[in-house]
């Protein structure tokens, strides 16, 4: 949704920048709009929801045409404008400032009540429920704000590739990818999806050259991953001694 929000907007005449935020923006009231029914989902059924969703959204986006414009539609897909000039460079250092400002976010967030009442609800949200936090609110501000940051994220991807189209821009591959970043690298720590996300970038490059099973071999890695070490790199760093040690020693207790 933020790659189309941005390539239409610059197919209305503004620059690419322009469409940064409002990208963003949008992914976020989408994510609100959604969370009615998906929230209304537990366990294997709202894993089952969330695939559904993008099937969905490329299923529309292949029939929609938009009246009159340039604006064939039909699920052709659709050159950004105005980034033909937009260097590798620029790109790295909007990505970057993404990087770090969600970086951030994330580490204000789990430091705030917002935090302390996802953690209750990620160990028991029956328990959270009647202990007077709010379960449906705390879910929905979460989601929207990983949506909004996953639009700017996105907006940048497009800047870069110049070119969106529905069968792409609307793949599992990008949920397998996030996913297979959190697990690898360990769920419930901070360093954890960023460890996870470099060594996801460096098996996109090694798996280039098997396109047509890097799907398969990507999810080998995500099982044998949860088999061997279920709770990633980072969380099994941090069970052994040496880490408990060095934790102390930086810490002084």
């Amino acid at each position: 949704m933020a790659g189309y929000t941005l390539t239409i907007m610059t197919w209305l005449g503004l620059p690419y920048y322009v469409g940064i935020i409002p990208g963003g923006i949008v992914a976020a009231l989408f994510a609100m709009l959604i969370s009615i029914p998906i929230f209304r989902l537990k366990g294997i059924y709202f894993a089952i929801g969330t695939l559904v969703v993008p099937e969905i959204l490329r299923f529309v986006f292949l029939l929609w045409k938009p009246v009159g414009g340039p604006l064939d539609g039909l699920g052709r897909g659709y050159t950004v404008h105005g980034v033909a000039e937009v260097s590798s460079a620029q790109v790295y250092w909007f990505a970057l400032a993404v990087a770090i400002a969600s970086i951030f976010l994330m580490r204000y967030i789990l430091r705030s009540k917002l935090g302390t009442g996802l953690a209750a609800i990620r160990d028991n949200d029956n328990t959270a429920a009647s202990s007077g936090i709010n379960v449906f609110n705390l879910k929905l501000y979460s989601f929207v704000i990983a949506a909004f940051v996953t639009g700017l994220a996105g907006t940048i991807f497009y800047i870069y590739q110049g070119f969106i189209e529905p069968m792409s821009a609307f793949s599992v591959r990008w949920l397998i990818t996030i996913i297979l970043a959190t697990v690898i690298g360990g769920e419930g720590t901070e360093e954890g999806p960023i460890v996870g996300a470099i060594i996801v970038v460096v098996l996109y490059f090694l798996l280039a050259r098997y396109a047509e099973i890097s799907l398969i071999i990507q999810g080998i890695i995500l099982v044998g991953i949860m088999l061997l070490a279920p709770q990633g790199i980072m969380g099994s760093i941090r069970r052994t001694r040496t880490y408990r040690s060095l934790l102390q020693l930086a810490t002084g207790r």
